[in-house]
């Protein structure tokens, strides 16, 4: 017997959701990171930030709440205006805002920072959240938009926070259980340690499934049909969105999902040929399985997709 909408609302709500509390701990630690920053660069140096927007899953509300497994973080944008679109530019960026973030929380430990590819990132002990500072040069001509760029191979890309957490409302506001679907399927993902397969491009698997078949069905078959479209596809099916426009990039990457927002970024890029084969595989497997479970009512073997902590009802 498959499982029905209640009982797994009853798990997206109760085990996989962001409670409303945490939500607003975590609200509350990011402005307070926010006002100091920006507080800092407007004293101490000629960096001009025009505006910060909370972005990544924790915008969008697809978020996981923390365990072991699944770590929590939140991306900042750092809208800055007047600089050129360079490597060196960025680099410089970063290389400030590091170390007005050591120069914030002087009683850390260094190791509480860290550069990462395209931001810097603070590490909260105590809640256990992560920030991530993402500093983005404005485009003066398009509202919203900004390059974005990689530290190490100097690459640039245009990006659009606003516009991102925009797509992700619309599918909401078409489908009540777009969001979760892609908690569901990002747990399934760390569950099966597929780490090449990043969230933005679950959100945009789920929703381009969600466009072209639809929301018929209960909630199971339609993450049983995200894990079939996988393994049956093998993702070598180019996505794009409705929200595209020209110009088109040409890519060769073993996958390849447009960004809505940017159509000569494909944001699936980092995937290797072996990884996906690897998440190919692991979604066949998942789908015989969650098969096996939906015919036999076994939830132990959702378990196997989900790990330990599933459930769909108070223990008795």
């Amino acid at each position: 017997m498959p499982l029905n909408n209640t009982a797994l609302q009853y798990y997206d709500a109760n085990v996989l959701r962001l409670p409303t509390d945490k939500r607003k701990e975590y609200h509350a630690q990011v402005d307070r990171l926010i006002t100091e920053l920006s507080r800092t660069v407007r004293e101490k140096t000629a960096i001009k930030i025009t505006k910060v927007v909370k972005a990544g899953s924790f915008a969008k509300f697809t978020i996981l709440r923390k365990t072991s497994t699944d770590p929590v973080d939140v991306d900042v944008v750092f809208y800055i205006s007047g600089r050129n679109i360079d490597h060196e530019t960025l680099q410089g960026l970063n290389d400030t805002i590091y170390k007005l973030l050591i120069e914030i929380y002087p009683n850390k430990d260094v190791e509480d920072f860290e550069i990462q590819r395209k931001a810097a990132t603070v590490s909260f002990v105590g809640t256990g959240l992560s920030v991530d500072i993402v500093p983005v040069i404005e485009d003066p001509a398009r509202p919203g938009y900004g390059w974005q760029f990689d530290l190490q191979d100097g690459s640039k890309l245009e990006t659009c926070a606003p516009c991102q957490i925009k797509f992700v409302r619309d599918r909401k506001n078409k489908d009540k259980d777009y969001r979760t679907l892609v908690r569901l399927t990002k747990k399934w993902r760390n569950h099966a340690e597929l780490k090449a397969l990043k969230s933005f491009v679950i959100e945009l698997i789920v929703a381009y499934i969600l466009d072209t078949e639809g929301n018929a069905g209960s909630i199971e078959e339609r993450f049983r049909r995200i894990l079939l479209y996988i393994a049956q596809t093998g993702l070598k099916e180019k996505i794009q969105f409705a929200e595209n426009t020209a110009p088109f990039g040409t890519f060769t990457d073993p996958v390849v999902i447009i960004d809505p927002v940017y159509s000569l970024n494909n944001v699936a890029s980092r995937i290797t040929e072996a990884e996906r084969i690897s998440i190919v595989a692991a979604a066949q497997d998942s789908w015989e399985a969650a098969h096996f479970a939906s015919a036999e009512d076994d939830n132990e073997v959702w378990k196997e997709l989900f790990g330990p902590r599933f459930k769909i009802e108070e223990a008795a």
